[in-house]
């Protein structure tokens, strides 16, 4: 697995790289993209690192796999690309922003712009094999991940951590509520959007204590 990825993630990462379980996730990573089709695009794996570098995060959105369906997965959480269609979960992400803070739901699912504001979009596993949800879990993606959580949440103050559905909360448990916002919520999926993730109010929660901050709010809809 070539790894690129933004300067100050590196820095902050440099460990990772170098553990032994890297080495093998590296080494399974490399194997299955030669074997099998496996999303997303490998020049894609890092893309919310790229997009939203450590010293720009304000907001951490926490998915657990990487979309397996063709064209569906571009290494942003939730997001695909302009053209895709908007999949269940993000459908439902956007009717609880729309109730929350008005506005009309967005024609494509491309969540770049959040991205490119500071909201990380990170996966809790980085790739997948195609039709095969999980595939690549517990290979070393999710020690990975863990750890960029936790460099955001002991180096930086004043983070908003949106943690949707079981999975996201135990991932995140560790982080300092004294120093972060912690919006908990059923994750937005179809099968449990309804259980309390539509009235949760987490887009309007995240700006309102942004400003409270000192930072400047997230435009959720993408400019005309």
């Amino acid at each position: 697995m070539n790894v690129r990825i933004e300067p100050s993630w590196n820095a902050a990462l440099t460990a990772e790289f170098d553990a032994p379980y890297f080495t093998e996730l590296s080494a399974f990573v490399k194997d299955a993209y030669l074997k099998k089709t496996v999303y997303p695009h490998p020049k894609e794996i890092f893309s919310a690192f790229k997009a939203t570098p450590f010293d720009k995060v304000r907001v951490v959105i926490l998915g657990q796999d990487p979309y397996h369906g063709p064209g569906q997965a571009h290494g942003l959480c939730f997001s695909v690309k302009h053209g895709v269609r908007t999949p269940p979960s993000l459908q439902n992400m956007y009717k609880e922003l729309v109730t929350d803070i008005g506005g009309t739901i967005p024609d494509h699912g491309n969540l770049q712009h959040w991205a490119e504001q500071g909201v990380f979009l990170l996966n809790a596993t980085l790739s997948v094999e195609a039709h095969n949800a999980g595939s690549h879990q517990k290979k070393g993606w999710e020690a990975f991940t863990d750890a960029a959580i936790r460099a955001l949440a002991e180096e930086k103050t004043g983070l908003v951590f949106l943690l949707w559905g079981s999975y996201a909360q135990k991932k995140g448990a560790f982080i300092d509520t004294s120093k972060h916002l912690v919006l908990k919520a059923p994750h937005p999926s179809p099968l449990s959007a309804y259980r309390g993730f539509f009235g949760s109010k987490h887009f309007s929660k995240t700006n309102t204590y942004l400003l409270a901050n000192g930072s400047a709010p997230i435009e959720w809809f993408p400019k005309p």
